[in-house]
């Protein structure tokens, strides 16, 4: 199978100069400025005279913007960015009044992610040096992996987060490397304990990275509380606390990328179950288990990975009930609380919960390969794909696993 052509994004660490730095701040400063702006022009346009406001019209908006006094800062930098940041509230609008996504909200300086995003007319890059307008000198990059053969970027976006690292993602076209072939199918159950359960029978434990790092955090959040606010000590306190957050992150982002490459490559169709992870974290004595095992970004991994690939992934109904139901006899138990994690069903078949549930898992996707069996509705996932299998040709069709409530 030939590799499919996809657009990826090649992140990496830099260290900019201060004067660099100074610039970079001074451009995030704008374009949350003119997002802002340009986002309270559109709402009092619609709540005033129920007018609709255009990219066209913030952009000339903007034009008249830097012609002012007060305002005239914003010629300073850029315009680049700020013009990227009014396609991005366009793009915003169209996924709102498409109900795809919720209202959007004003930038704020301390809690939004700080970015700016560089088109091609914006940044120079030969010889594997990258210069951003308004520079005179390259960025200092630490090249941790190599840009595929031949790429240019189309697109550069430079950010920094709460723990005071700078990134620069570059936006390439890429052909990922096509596995072997396998002729392989898997079902997947999701835990706490284990994170994940496969259908012949593997378990993978769960890191728990957050609850390794837990006695820092508390400590170093303790540590915060008692600082006074606005003071420089406070400032060198929540960068310790966010340093912490950082390395939870990056770890738990390394393990679950490991893990889906392999789950991906290793087999022809992935079968995993729709959890509601939202409703889910409701439960309070969960929740915190529940978001670190990180279920959500697991799964949206599998999704573009398999679509890159040339994988099949399917999705199989929540109200499946598959821990509940004996993959030897099919018949099924009216309760199975949590705390049971073995039983013996009424055939004689003794059962380790999460291998019979992802075994189950595996029965349900295959009959909606084979024969479309159970299909109904499902939810949005995040990014606003369907929740149906993926395929990568054909587009994927809406298909869904689905079984009586149990």
């Amino acid at each position: 199978m030939q590799a499919t052509r996809v657009k990826r994004a090649f992140k990496y660490r830099f260290y900019p100069t201060d004067a660099q730095a100074a610039e970079l701040l001074r451009t995030f400063g704008c374009v949350r400025k003119v997002y802002n702006m340009a986002l309270a022009a559109r709402t009092e346009a619609w709540a005033l005279h129920q007018e609709r406001i255009t990219y066209n019209q913030t952009s000339a908006m903007l034009t008249a913007w830097k012609k002012t006094e007060a305002l005239a800062f914003l010629t300073e930098v850029s315009s680049v960015p700020m013009q990227q940041c009014l396609r991005h509230l366009q793009w915003a609008f169209t996924n709102f009044f498409a109900k795809r996504a919720k209202y959007p909200r004003f930038k704020s300086k301390h809690k939004s992610r700080a970015s700016a995003e560089y088109t091609s007319s914006a940044f120079r890059f030969r010889d594997g040096e990258l210069t951003l307008a308004k520079m005179a000198e390259p960025l200092a990059i630490v090249w941790s992996r190599p840009l595929p053969e031949g790429a240019v970027p189309s697109t550069v976006t430079v950010s920094h987060d709460a723990a005071g690292r700078w990134f620069v993602s570059m936006l390439c076209d890429d052909r990922p490397t096509m596995p072997e072939p396998v002729n392989v199918a898997v079902g997947i159950d999701v835990g706490i304990t284990s994170l994940v359960t496969l259908s012949t029978g593997e378990k993978i434990a769960n890191p728990r990275h957050e609850r390794k790092d837990r006695e820092h955090l508390v400590k170093a959040q303790r540590e915060l509380s008692r600082k006074a606010k606005g003071s420089n000590n406070r400032a060198k306190a929540r960068i310790k606390v966010a340093k912490i957050h950082a390395r939870i992150t990056d770890r738990r982002s390394d393990f679950l990328h490991k893990l889906t490459t392999r789950l991906v490559r290793e087999n022809q169709t992935l079968v995993i179950e729709d959890l509601t992870v939202r409703n889910m974290v409701g439960n309070h004595t969960l929740a915190r288990a529940i978001s670190d095992a990180s279920w959500t970004e697991m799964r949206s991994m599998l999704e573009y990975k398999a679509d890159w690939y040339g994988r099949d992934l399917v999705v199989v109904d929540r109200w499946f009930p598959s821990s509940k139901l004996c993959s030897a006899c099919g018949s099924l138990r009216r309760k199975m609380p949590l705390n049971v994690r073995e039983w013996t069903c009424d055939c004689g078949a003794t059962h380790d919960r999460d291998v019979n549930a992802a075994i189950n898992i595996l029965a349900a996707g295959l009959a909606v390969t084979a024969c479309g069996d159970g299909v109904r509705p499902q939810r949005s996932t995040p990014g606003g794909r369907s929740s149906v299998k993926q395929e990568v040709v054909p587009p994927p069709r809406s298909r869904a696993a689905a079984q009586p409530r149990g």
